[in-house]
């Protein structure tokens, strides 16, 4: 037999041997695309879609607002409390001094002691005991008068207001008869009521003008 037959092999031979080797190519193919994808290389860079962003500052946009608007709410709301307790007190001083104020200027000569009772109540011991001490003085100038009177509030106003401590000019309208003035008349009397909140709310001074009767 030919040494060129022997290398060359037979037509159909060499035909087998080129499908087969087209067979393994496309296996190696198919291989391939089937591996994962590489890896992104080193210092690659990373998107991010921009509404991701602006998404995310607008939520901590409006926690930022949410704490402030608590803050300011709780500052007003603080602050309106503080202003509403403060009106609570002064309207409470006022109707104090004047509940005093009407009963100090409401006098029968009559009964002098039940209107030094009308001084001295609700007021501190010491200013109690100046009444008891000028008592006897007081009845002496209203006894010969035959002063009696009657009063009405007409308004009180605090004027200061330190430290629970509140001065209260009260304005009494009083209607009066007096031995020289038997047909009777009418004043307007203020009384400087000074109240003390840390003292149960009693009276530490009284004092009086504009025909206000002599209290101490």
């Amino acid at each position: 037999m030919p040494a060129e037959d022997i290398e060359s092999g037979t037509p159909d031979e060499d035909k087998a041997a080129a499908t087969e080797q087209r067979e393994n190519t496309s296996d190696v193919r198919v291989e391939k695309k089937d591996d994962p994808a590489p890896a992104p290389k080193s210092g690659a860079t990373v998107s991010i879609p921009v509404s991701s962003v602006l998404w995310g500052a607008a939520v901590g946009f409006l926690g930022v607002l949410t704490v402030l608007f608590a803050v300011l709410w709780w500052s007003a709301k603080s602050d309106l409390d503080e202003q509403n307790q403060r009106a609570a007190d002064d309207r409470r001083a006022e109707q104090v001094a004047t509940d005093y104020a009407v009963g100090a200027a409401t006098v029968n000569y009559q009964d002098i002691n039940a209107w030094i009772g009308k001084l001295k109540a609700n007021t501190t011991p010491q200013l109690a005991n100046k009444f008891d001490a000028t008592a006897p003085k007081l009845e002496q100038i209203l006894v010969p008068l035959k002063w009696t009177s009657t009063a009405s509030p007409i308004s009180a106003k605090v004027v200061s207001g330190d430290n629970g401590v509140y001065k209260v000019n009260v304005f009494v309208n009083v209607s009066s008869t007096n031995a020289q003035s038997p047909e009777g008349a009418q004043t307007t009397v203020t009384y400087n009521v000074t109240v003390d909140e840390n003292s149960d709310w009693k009276i530490t001074d009284v004092g009086g003008t504009d025909g206000a009767l002599p209290l101490n």
